[in-house]
């Protein structure tokens, strides 16, 4: 596996993470973590996302401690304000609106260990993202092409997601789920690498 007899487990079941993980050239399981994410005021956006990717690959970890466990919880803040994962469509809705033509901040935290080596690292990455400004026609298309309820934000940096975001800065890949740029060294630090 990956150049090694090691086991890789993506302690995730979202389906952008593993498509980004594949398409890296990694060989990996998947084992969802039953966490619940949470976000305490008292926290940043990047120590909250740290802390529930922490708490996300701990969990999964103990259950597999020879196994080199990745896993990342991303959210957005708009003007300071943390947005995760909208509840229904109305709150989809109106957070796209809210997001509309305006610029904000995207972070995933990354939870990387062996438990068997002992040996971890968490770290954050952050992207900044502009949006096109929408008419409400327009949220209302993309939310028929377009599954928000799993997406912190209520939108996808990628496929139809691409028509309503007007720049990234910083790591195309954080925006949907994974920093590979900083994901890939931390794994071979692990002795990962993907496959050729």
């Amino acid at each position: 596996m990956s150049g090694s007899a090691l086991r890789f487990i993506l302690a995730s079941g979202s389906p952008r993470r593993r498509e980004l993980l594949g398409e890296a050239g990694y060989h990996f399981e998947v084992v969802a973590p039953k966490i619940a994410e949470l976000s305490p005021d008292a926290l940043t956006l990047r120590e909250i996302t740290r802390w529930n990717a922490f708490r996300k690959g701990l969990a999964v970890a103990r259950a597999h401690p020879d196994a080199v466990v990745l896993a990342a919880d991303t959210l957005v803040a708009l003007d300071r304000e943390i947005i995760g994962k909208p509840a229904d469509l109305a709150e989809a809705r109106c957070i796209l609106t809210r997001l509309s033509g305006r610029h904000h901040t995207v972070s995933t935290g990354v939870f990387l260990g062996r438990l068997a080596s002992g040996r971890s690292e968490t770290f954050s990455v952050v992207s900044r993202v502009v949006f096109k400004k929408m008419s409400a026609q327009q949220i209302e298309a993309y939310l028929r092409e377009v599954e928000p309820l799993d997406k912190a934000g209520a939108y996808a940096a990628q496929g139809r997601g691409r028509a309503i975001v007007a720049r990234i800065a910083g790591s195309r890949s954080n925006v949907i789920g994974l920093p590979l740029e900083k994901i890939r060294p931390a794994l071979a630090r692990f002795g990962l690498r993907p496959n050729a």
